[in-house]
């Protein structure tokens, strides 16, 4: 393995961060929440993802999806990105202004190739490769795949999922070398100090606390050197709330939006994992450690 002291640079970060969806119970989204925090998420400098897996878009309708990608649309202009599970998908967004994301599919066998045919259709997106842990239908490219993806003009960045550094780390070289205005988009809420090394990032983590994502990263770009301190700090978080089972982290960020008086309820879909009864106690630590409290 090679270190990564040849990557570390004091940079302008672009961070990204799936918002989630608040819910008044199982079925009914609470929208005057949503809003509000697709607000400040855009008032903190930080880009707006909807329909992510943070906001419950596997588990969401056509309709709903739409009402999101509406609402969003309506407070942040085409400033934002979104999940496209289908081309009719990433279509549909682009004509808002926004970028899509192209969400990983069982239907795809050929992540360039189909990325070809998505470059015919749309003038930008973002691509998206996950880990299988994550879902049966997540794949990490070889790093001869990453290359050919690099090189799809449309596709203006790719989010990596791996959860692990060194293949990102070999993915910022060779984009450092063939395209750098190419975005590495980092999705490792275990290793958000990934900015240190030129990862952007699109995280769930980050919908947590909007406002001191965008002051961490303000700090890094000005040398700031309590830049180690507050990183730390949200990887505490990051570390509770993306523990096993990790898909369970979207209760957690509703119980801390809630705390933070940001939700008035901690509802999910039936079919998220639900944390424990003492989740409360262990994100109220974690925002203290924050100073939120």
């Amino acid at each position: 393995m090679k270190l990564p002291l040849d990557l570390i640079s004091i940079r302008h970060v672009t961070g990204m961060s799936a918002v989630l969806l608040p819910m008044l119970d199982a079925r009914r989204p609470d929208w005057d929440a949503f809003d509000a925090h697709v607000e400040r998420t855009v008032a903190a400098g930080l880009i707006p993802a909807v329909n992510m897996d943070t906001g419950y878009a596997h588990l969401l309708d056509t309709a709903t999806k739409k009402i999101v990608l509406d609402r969003t649309q309506a407070i942040a202009g085409g400033e934002f990105v979104a999940g496209a599970f289908r081309l009719d998908e990433a279509i549909d967004v682009r004509a808002r202004g926004a970028t899509p994301v192209i969400v990983p599919s069982e239907s795809v066998h050929d992540v360039v190739t189909s990325y070809e045919a998505i470059s015919t259709a749309v003038d930008r997106f973002i691509g998206f490769e996950l880990s299988p842990r994550f879902h049966p239908a997540g794949k990490i490219w070889d790093l001869a795949t990453y290359k050919q993806v690099l090189h799809i003009d449309e596709c203006i960045g790719a989010k990596h999922s791996s959860l692990e550094r060194e293949p990102e780390w070999d993915r910022l070289r060779l984009r450092n070398a063939e395209r750098p205005d190419f975005l590495v988009l980092t999705g490792n809420d275990l290793a958000i100090d990934m900015v240190m090394y030129g990862s952007d990032y699109l995280l769930g983590l980050s919908t947590f606390a909007p406002d001191l994502f965008a002051r961490r990263d303000h700090m890094w770009e000005t040398g700031d050197p309590r830049f180690y301190e507050l990183n730390d700090a949200l990887q505490h978080l990051g570390n509770i709330a993306f523990r096993p089972p990790v898909p369970a982290y979207r209760h957690s960020a509703a119980l801390f939006l809630r705390l933070r008086g940001w939700a008035t309820s901690d509802a999910t879909p039936a079919d998220v994992p639900r944390r424990p009864f003492w989740e409360q106690a262990l994100l109220w630590e974690c925002g203290e450690r924050l100073g939120l409290w």
